[in-house]
């Protein structure tokens, strides 16, 4: 039976920036309703945010575990099909886990858990229940980041040789934290976001959306991270040497001191044949670079004729026509749809297709997690090169 799917929210209360976004994400194909919420530690927060929310108060929860407990004693064609969680990352892992064993499918900010070990925990628990996880990498929802991703696997650009991908932020070039910004004080605070801060926060994104468009995977790094801002406890800027496990070598800038930048996320990749390069300031265009021919700039929604049409994966998640701007929103629901296709044919007894499935999962949460603890280990080691291990 084709429905929407019901939808539970952990976070992500008025109060907050991102719970916003991953509602509008969520509703924006018509695909799922938000019926159920435990939106704030602060349970009169919860309860505001519900009525703001136009949630039934009855399914306006203090708490996760009194919300994962509710609903899961709730009849089937009620009770929600999976929960949103939005919260700090110290508070991923235990609502996650519980969603999971309750049966409850789940959608989980980045990165997915406070350490590696919780995160191969949450792996385990989806592979034994049959579940699905989705990360919010958000950049792999783009369609030109997709029709990037299309060329290198063709073969357009030969073999991978260069990955240049850097992410700068000038929004923690003071000491945030301490001047009343929560968002700031929450990410640099070791108790809350983990081992590191600007590689946690931004520098996940950066390498997922390495290997993502180049279907390589890191082998080797040699990290760099700098607290720069006096008084941080984490770190606020990094740069990492990469390796490729097919020889490639790269080059990973995150930093959030880059004053007066805003999210200036690019990444380059070159190969034997040629290049191509995209930016998230500019996502609708995607730069592709030849060897002996005219630069070629390929744009979100356009019907190309062979042999320049995009791929079957870029046109599934572009929405508008050409010429009109697709962007973060769009991004962030195209991982929502394909999430929620997924669930639905797994609920209908179908098998998903490729398209569906494309969305960021636990291996990528798992990915995310090692990442943040080799560059640290890096870091702290004084050997050029460590080992980038799972």
């Amino acid at each position: 039976m084709k429905r929407k799917l019901r939808m539970g929210m952990v976070g992500g209360g008025t109060d907050a920036f991102i719970g916003a976004v991953h509602r509008i994400a969520a509703r924006m194909d018509g695909l799922a309703e938000l019926v159920c919420g435990a939106f704030s530690v602060n349970p009169e927060i919860s309860k505001q945010s519900g009525e703001a929310f136009f949630i039934d108060p009855a399914r306006v929860y203090a708490s996760y575990q009194e919300m994962i407990e509710k609903e899961s004693q709730l009849p089937e064609d009620v009770r929600m099909d999976f929960v949103t969680i939005v919260t700090p990352n110290f508070v991923h892992y235990d609502p996650a886990k519980l969603a999971l064993e309750n049966g409850f499918n789940v959608v989980i900010e980045k990165p997915m858990t406070f350490s590696l070990e919780e995160a191969k925990e949450l792996q385990a628990l989806v592979e034994k229940t049959g579940l699905s996880l989705a990360l919010t990498h958000t950049y792999s929802g783009y369609p030109m980041v997709k029709q990037a991703k299309a060329m290198v696997k063709e073969g357009l650009l030969g073999k991978v040789r260069k990955v240049i991908v850097e992410y700068p932020q000038g929004w923690l070039s003071r000491l945030s934290e301490r001047e009343g910004n929560a968002q700031a004080a929450w990410r640099t605070d070791p108790k809350k976001s983990g081992k590191s801060g600007v590689m946690g926060d931004i520098g996940t994104h950066a390498g997922h959306l390495a290997e993502y468009i180049t279907g390589l995977k890191i082998t080797e790094i040699c990290a760099d991270l700098t607290t720069f801002v006096e008084g941080r406890l984490l770190d606020d800027d990094g740069n990492v040497l990469l390796r490729f496990d097919n020889g490639a070598k790269g080059v990973l800038i995150a930093s959030q001191i880059a004053a007066g930048d805003e999210n200036a996320l690019r990444i380059r990749v070159y190969g034997e044949k040629g290049g191509l390069e995209w930016a998230n300031e500019d996502p609708n265009n995607l730069v592709v670079k030849l060897l002996d021919q005219p630069r070629q700039i390929y744009r979100t929604g356009n019907a190309y004729t062979a042999p320049y049409t995009l791929s079957g994966f870029a046109t599934h998640n572009t929405r508008i026509p050409a010429g009109h701007p697709e962007g973060l929103l769009e991004a962030f629901a195209n991982i929502y749809r394909n999430f929620i296709l997924t669930v639905s044919a797994k609920i209908n007894g179908e098998t998903p297709t490729p398209e569906m499935l494309d969305f960021p999962r636990v291996e990528e949460g798992v990915w995310g997690m090692a990442f943040i603890e080799n560059v640290v280990a890096s870091n702290e080691s004084n050997e050029k090169w460590t080992k980038f291990v799972i």
